[in-house]
């Protein structure tokens, strides 16, 4: 966890788990059950939104760049037009990222600083493999499920159309890519693994808590010996 160690003594890092996973493959819902057992749940999604409110830097740095139409009525970003625009132009997408991915990263490093007493945390990060962010993670938790599913719940659930829905997965890494840096894999795809999800978040909540009792451990033996 080379972004946290470089900021922060060691003794205080707490073992940090990276939950990603495609759009709609229900990282929300994982991330809840965690938080429903007392873990303190940091979203890259929150707090891009936090980024770009009205009257933050954030915000105006995106009306500079994509000009006053990305707001709505009320002055606020208006997301649905700003995705339906980015993902018909994979330059303005870029660009976009290249925007606000500081911004949340510095941001999640310093929710980080004020919980490191913790015995883990959570960091949501969607575009974990795409940003190349491996590094803010001591262990990846990959929710999963196929190409297809995603597609279906997109149309459900944004009302969208078959072309953005499949334009927006294709954006993103592919299954097989999200699937190679995963420590740990919990199959979303349909009722039947929808239904285990809580048994097999508690499972892995027991293990990352003796994981990071067990990183505590290890650094604070080390810097005894320093």
């Amino acid at each position: 966890m080379l972004a946290l160690a470089e900021q922060y003594p060691a003794s205080s890092l707490p073992l940090v788990v990276g939950l990603t996973g495609g759009i709609a493959s229900g990282k929300s819902q994982v991330s809840s059950l965690f938080q429903s057992l007392g873990v303190q749940v940091i979203d890259a999604d929150l707090i891009a939104r936090a980024c770009v409110a009205p009257g933050t830097a954030g915000l105006q740095t995106l009306i500079d760049h994509f000009g006053p139409d990305i707001l709505n009525d009320q002055a606020e970003l208006d997301r649905r037009a700003l995705r339906q625009r980015i993902f018909a132009d994979p330059r303005q997408r870029k660009q976009l990222e290249s925007l606000l991915h500081p911004l949340i990263r510095q941001a999640m490093l310093e929710q980080a600083r004020q919980l490191q007493t913790e015995p883990y945390l959570l960091f949501v990060i969607p575009l974990l493999t795409e940003t190349g962010q491996r590094d803010l993670v001591d262990r990846v938790l990959l929710v999963d499920c196929q190409e297809q599913t995603q597609k279906q719940r997109l149309m459900t659930r944004d009302g969208l159309s078959a072309d953005l829905a499949e334009r927006m997965i294709a954006s993103q890494a592919s299954r097989a890519q999200r699937r190679q840096i995963a420590d740990d894999i919990l199959d979303n795809d349909d009722a039947a693994a929808l239904a285990t999800l809580p048994q097999q978040v508690a499972q892995l909540h027991a293990c990352y808590l003796r994981l990071g009792a067990q990183q505590r451990e290890q650094t604070n033996a080390a810097n005894k010996m320093r």
